[in-house]
């Protein structure tokens, strides 16, 4: 039986559809106009509510669910227009929301070398990574001048245990500057060529929240960059390629996250070379699902209160959601801000090494009085938990300054990682919302125990203490980082096996409905969607994924392997598996 509230929502699912943005498909004038499609004959999973909540069957018009409910009140919706669905058996669910990830690098990554180890890609030494980038520069048919970009390497899965150095590139690419992006994202190595390109010398001072390793006795750069020393890279990495081929890229990206279930994907570190790219392929209509986009803080004073973008509203599928800032590094990469040391040693570290924040506690407190006075939500990237009590602090300070205080601001603290019990505590009463990266249980869950002891590293992405304190909690791929994979996320959520098999915080699994709430629900809530977006219910937008499995009705070891038959969104089909 539907219940009061979906009865009446079937019933005026029109009248909602009126008003609710001018990116919306226009309500039917004609309240008993038959719908467009109905689905039957599955597990139709709602998601609506804090336990599993099925239908028969779910009508939709007009790109909007009109009815949730019985295959009788369904039919009576129906007309000789109307596509019947049979989902044979198969899963309904609603569109996985990608709570953060990099869309843009998801593009860029389909013209760079995979230096990434398996399962992910063929690399298991520096060896394997000069091989593939001859390979990318035999395909690509580059000069001897060409820039070379390859993406995921990671040094504890490097049979030499060690990150690659610009003299291991020189000697395969003496002319070609090189540059090998760690699977972090917060470091890289680069070669001479590279070096001499962008003007590092041995005469280069670290930036604040960065390092350039130096050879050993000499002031001379070594190749590893790591974090706001990137900076000088960054024209390359991010805006060197025609408009054509970047759109293109683009495209297939945007098609690889529909096919993946994503209704609603997230580029959360939006560089300036970026911002006409994408409003280039919103203009073009190349977002077939939603995309959530989060500038840098680079460009906060230029963006926030000028008037030049509007926040919170899609056009044509693009939404500026909020501001992105990078509050410290990677835990793999030991960049991570810790109160306590990293346990393992540290590169271009001696003693009492704890990583290190990218923003002082000036330059956080000035970036969030901006964002919160202008009324622009924050994304703070923040794996440490030196770097969460900054912003824990920098959020307390800034809410007593501001006479025009507003309690729901969300702002959302990307990774948490290293978060302790007692910031989740806050988190709750300051209505901060964590958004956990469960997959670095599997891919580095035994790297973090070696480098942050057992207590720290069993702790890593605590959904379940998070849930335990009423917390909304997202979580999210960081894609490139790990794979665009929704259910491999669920997977990692539910079990916290590592990649050697080992159970990491066996106290933090979750249930697997809890981890789809995360994928789906909460992840709405994050972008302030939760009306329109997350569940199946009358009046939200259809966006749909069939699986060919309940994710509810199999063994919670099988997830990983569950497959997405069709996308939709807004009521039409963007991804069908052949």
């Amino acid at each position: 039986m539907l219940s009061c509230r979906h009865w009446l929502a079937a019933v005026i699912a029109v009248i909602l559809a009126a008003g609710c943005g001018a990116d919306k498909p226009p309500p039917s004038t004609a309240k008993l106009e038959p719908v467009d499609t109905i689905y039957s004959g599955g597990s139709i999973l709602t998601m609506a509510g804090e336990t599993p909540f099925y239908v028969e069957a779910l009508a939709v018009r007009n790109g909007l669910i009109v009815m949730t409910g019985t295959r009788a009140e369904a039919a009576k919706l129906a007309g000789p227009t109307t596509r019947q669905v049979d989902l044979g058996g198969k899963a309904l669910l609603p569109g996985f929301i990608d709570a953060h990830s990099h869309l843009l690098n998801y593009a860029d990554s389909l013209v760079q070398a995979n230096l990434n180890a398996p399962p992910l890609g063929p690399v298991k030494g520096i060896g394997d990574i000069l091989a593939e980038l001859r390979r990318l520069k035999d395909e690509t048919r580059s000069d001897d001048a060409t820039w070379l970009i390859g993406q995921g390497y990671d040094q504890d899965q490097l049979a030499e245990r060690r990150h690659p150095a610009a003299a291991d590139l020189d000697k395969a690419f003496p002319g070609n500057p090189v540059v090998l992006l760690h699977a972090s994202g917060h470091m890289l190595v680069a070669n001479s060529a590279a070096l001499k390109a962008v003007n590092i010398t041995a005469d280069t001072a670290d930036p604040p929240g960065g390092t350039i390793l130096r050879r050993k006795g000499s002031k001379q750069p070594a190749g590893l960059i790591q974090e706001t020393a990137m900076m000088p890279f960054m024209a390359v990495l991010k805006g060197s390629r025609p408009q054509d081929s970047s759109l293109e890229l683009v495209r297939r990206a945007v098609a690889h996250y529909a096919s993946r279930g994503y209704t609603t994907a997230a580029e959360h570190l939006v560089m300036p070379p970026q911002m006409p790219l994408l409003e280039a392929a919103a203009d073009q209509g190349l977002f077939t699902i939603d995309l959530v986009a989060a500038p840098a803080f680079v460009m906060a004073t230029e963006i926030i209160g000028t008037g030049k973008l509007r926040w919170g509203e899609y056009r044509k599928g693009l939404k500026y959601a909020g501001i992105k800032l990078a509050l410290d590094g990677s835990p793999q990469g030991k960049t991570a801000f810790l109160t306590e040391p990293y346990r393992t040693p540290v590169p271009g570290c001696r003693q009492e090494c704890r990583g290190l924040p990218s923003l002082s506690p000036e330059e956080l407190r000035a970036l969030l009085t901006l964002a919160y006075r202008n009324g622009v939500q924050v994304f703070a990237h923040a794996n440490g938990d030196a770097a969460i009590d900054m912003l824990i602090a920098g959020h307390r300070e800034v809410e007593k300054t501001l006479a025009e205080v507003r309690s729901d601001r969300r702002t959302v603290v990307i990774h948490s990682q290293i978060v302790r019990p007692d910031q989740l505590k806050s988190f709750q009463t300051l209505g901060l919302v964590p958004s956990f990266f469960s997959n670095h249980v599997f891919y580095w869950g035994d790297v973090h125990v070696a480098n942050l002891g057992a207590q720290r590293g069993n702790f890593i992405s605590p959904l379940r203490a998070a849930f335990a304190e009423g917390l909304r909690a997202t979580n999210h791929t960081d894609a490139t980082v790990t794979p665009v994979d929704p259910l491999f996320l669920l997977w990692t959520s539910v079990n916290r096996v590592s990649r050697s098999g080992r159970i990491i915080g066996e106290d933090q699994r979750i249930s697997p409905y809890e981890g789809l709430r995360a994928l789906t629900i909460h992840g709405a809530h994050e972008y302030f969607e939760e009306e329109t977006k997350g569940t199946l219910e009358p009046g939200k937008l259809a966006d749909l994924v069939v699986l060919d499995q309940d994710p509810l009705k199999v063994d919670p070891t099988a997830l990983r392997d569950i497959r997405v038959l069709e996308t939709v969104k807004r009521g039409r089909t963007v991804y069908r598996a052949n």
